[in-house]
């Protein structure tokens, strides 16, 4: 069976909130780096150290905001916020943007996936991701489909 979805159109806005997720999740770990900074005021009793730490994070942070939002302005990455359909079945995801222009994504490029409240997230790298709202499914039955190829590949459980 291949599911075919009505065309979607990513949000730039969109994009940025998930890629900041994603990043915040994998690299979880530099806010040990941030706390460890913090802890020379044990060291050394000063707030520099911990105004520091935050000033450290938060330029952190605004690093990764900055590079999502210029991936959307970069003219190669526009086709990844053009409206898609997207054709799914158990060798790949096909990326169309009209009947006879298309990408396919095996399922092996996939590192991970999630289930949100409202849509799939099929995670390839820190700054690629496929996100697929419930609504773009034509029948609830379609959305159950997709899961269970989800489940099948052993992206989730």
């Amino acid at each position: 069976m291949i599911v075919k979805t009505k065309k979607y159109k990513l949000e730039t806005g969109t994009y940025i909130k998930m890629g900041l997720k994603n990043i915040l999740k994998e690299q979880w770990w530099v806010i040990l780096i941030a706390l460890a900074i913090a802890c020379g005021y044990f060291w050394i009793p000063s707030w520099w150290w911990i105004g520091m730490a935050i000033l450290a994070y938060l330029l952190y942070i605004l690093f990764w905001v900055i590079q999502f939002a210029g991936v959307t302005q970069m003219e190669q990455n526009k086709v990844m916020f053009d409206r898609l359909a997207y054709e799914i079945d158990s060798r790949q995801v096909l990326l169309k943007i009209n009947s006879k222009q298309g990408m396919p994504i095996n399922w092996n490029m996939i590192k991970r996936a999630e289930i949100t409240k409202d849509a799939f997230v099929l995670v390839m790298g820190k700054a690629q991701f496929i996100h697929l709202p419930f609504r773009i499914f034509n029948t609830d039955n379609e959305r159950k489909f997709v899961e269970t190829i989800l489940k099948r590949k052993g992206y989730i459980s």
